[in-house]
């Protein structure tokens, strides 16, 4: 645990040293190339902001492209304004190339930071496969057996009716009469001639 803790610390403190040191180089060189005042210690500021915001997006497991592209432009111009100032540039008559730069890196760290903040980086998702709805069919109707009506009484005296009818036709055609023949002499619904001629 404790060594933990040192190996922590001293990684801490080395990067707080590295930082210190960037900042006031880039201070050093906003100032040498006419940014004065508060905007000589806002340049540094806004390296450090796109730095950290690169590194979130390369550390979100997203898509890196982005996140490189602006992790090496913002390391570009910290590496720049270290080397720049380590006695490789006269700070007393910087070039006017240099000073373009310098005076056109806030819309570049501001274009950088949108991007990386409010970009989103993440893969939509397959859309699920819409599920088929479970299609109802309506219950057949149960088929029931038929079932025969049952016939409607019979009076006695239209049977005897009946039976005169019937021998007098079988006397005259000789053939036993039809239940049709039989209704048409009668003059009977259906169901009652059927149920005379089941009784002759």
């Amino acid at each position: 645990m404790r060594a933990h803790l040192a190996r922590v610390d001293a990684v801490l403190v080395q990067a707080v040293i590295a930082a210190a040191l960037s900042f006031a180089h880039l201070h050093d060189l906003a100032a040498a190339a006419g940014q004065d005042g508060w905007k000589a210690w806002a340049y540094p500021v806004s390296v450090d902001l796109l730095l950290v915001a690169a590194w979130r997006r390369l550390r979100s497991g997203g898509s890196k492209a982005a996140g490189w592209c602006w992790f090496l432009v913002a390391l570009t111009a910290s590496l720049g304004a270290n080397i720049a100032t380590a006695g490789l540039l006269d700070l007393d008559a910087v070039p006017a190339w240099l000073r373009i730069l310098v005076a056109g890196w806030p819309a570049v760290a501001f274009l950088g930071g949108t991007l990386l903040a409010h970009t989103t980086h993440e893969t939509a998702a397959d859309p699920a496969p819409a599920t088929p709805e479970p299609t109802t069919t309506a219950p057949e109707p149960e088929q029931r057996p038929a079932v025969a009506s049952p016939r409607p009484p019979v009076p006695a005296a239209l049977v005897a009716h009946a039976r005169k009818v019937a021998d007098e036709h079988r006397t005259r055609t000789g053939s036993a009469i039809d239940t049709s023949t039989l209704r048409a002499r009668l003059g009977v619904p259906a169901p009652l001639a059927e149920a005379v001629a089941a009784q002759l």
